[in-house]
C-alpha cells in the first residue's frame, strides 16, 4: 500500500516542504485559523508525524492570512454544547497536541503573523521559539466566552511570566500586543511584519546549519520539566474546562458572539 507523503495527508493544515525545514501553515484563514473539529483533530496528530519524519530537522508553524490561530470556532462551540460527550475527543487531543508539541525532538518556532488568541495563543506558547509581528496580538479569552482555559494555558503561561501575571491575563482574557508580550518574556521577539519572514529564515539557517542532534537534545532536557508541570496540570484543567461548557454563562458568551452582541453573564 502506497503511503500518502506527510505534505498530502491534511486538510486544514498546509505542509510544505524546503530541504529539511518543514512549514506548518494552519489553514482557515476566513476564520482567522480559528480550530474547528478537524483542524483540532489534525493538530493533535500532525507534530507526532512529524517527529517520525526523517527528511527534516526544523520545523515553522504560522497561520494562513492575516492570523495566526484565533482559538476554538465558535459554531464548533454550540455543537459541543448541545452534545456535551464530544468533549471527551477534544479533551483527548487537547492532550495530544500539547504533549506532542512538547515531545517533538525537532526545534518548533513560532511565526505568529497575527493574533494568537486562546488555544491560538497556548499552540504559539508551546512552541520553542516564538516570533510575532509587531502587529499581532497575544491573549487567552477564554473566560470572554465563559470558558475555563483548559486546553493548556494554565500550564505554560505561569511557567513563562509566573503565577501572579499569568493569573491576571488568564481572569482577565485581555489581549497583549506582541511588543509588550516580548518584553515580559511571554514571547521571544516582536518584530515589524515586514521583517518577520526574513528574521525566521535568519533563525532556521543558524539552526540547519547547526550540530543537529545536540539541539535536539538540548531541546529534549529542557523540556524535561516543562513536560512534567504540563502533565500535572492538564487534566484537572480540562475537566474544570468541560464543566464550564455545562454553563449558562458559556451558552449566553456563544450565542452573544453569533448575534454580534455583547454577552449578559449571571454567574451561571
Amino acid at each position: 500500500m502506497k503511503k500518502i507523503p506527510l505534505e498530502e495527508r491534511y486538510e486544514t493544515l498546509k505542509i510544505e516542504r524546503h530541504g529539511r525545514l518543514l512549514t506548518v501553515i494552519m489553514n482557515r484563514p476566513e476564520s482567522l485559523n480559528a480550530t474547528d473539529a478537524l483542524m483540532h483533530e489534525e493538530l493533535a496528530d500532525v507534530f507526532y508525524e512529524i517527529n517520525c519524519d526523517l527528511s527534516s530537522d526544523v520545523v515553522v508553524l504560522t497561520g494562513a492570512g492575516r492570523g495566526f490561530c484565533a482559538g476554538g470556532d465558535i459554531n464548533w462551540m454550540q455543537d459541543m454544547i448541545d452534545n456535551p460527550d464530544m468533549f471527551e475527543k477534544t479533551g483527548r487531543e487537547a492532550k495530544r497536541i500539547i504533549f506532542s508539541m512538547l515531545e517533538l525532538e525537532k526545534p518548533l518556532i513560532a511565526k505568529m503573523n497575527g493574533h494568537a488568541t486562546g488555544l491560538g495563543a497556548t499552540i504559539a506558547l508551546s512552541c520553542d521559539v516564538i516570533f510575532a509581528s509587531e502587529k499581532a496580538k497575544i491573549g487567552d479569552p477564554h473566560v470572554s466566552v465563559g470558558f475555563v482555559a483548559g486546553d493548556g494555558g494554565p500550564a505554560i503561561w505561569p511557567q513563562l511570566i509566573g503565577h501572579v501575571r499569568a493569573k491576571e491575563y488568564l481572569m482577565s482574557g485581555e489581549l497583549i500586543p506582541a511588543q509588550k508580550a516580548a518584553e515580559m518574556g511571554l514571547i521571544n521577539y516582536a518584530v515589524p511584519a515586514e521583517s518577520l519572514d526574513e528574521k525566521v529564515d535568519e533563525y532556521v539557517r543558524k539552526l540547519l546549519n547547526g550540530a543537529t542532534k545536540a539541539i535536539r537534545w538540548s531541546k529534549v532536557a529542557t523540556n524535561i520539566e516543562l513536560k512534567r508541570v504540563v502533565h500535572g496540570v492538564m487534566d484537572a484543567s480540562l475537566a474544570y474546562e468541560a464543566l464550564s461548557n455545562l454553563t449558562a454563562d458559556h451558552q449566553e458568551a456563544v450565542s452573544a458572539f453569533r448575534e454580534k452582541r455583547k454577552p449578559v453573564f449571571t454567574g451561571r
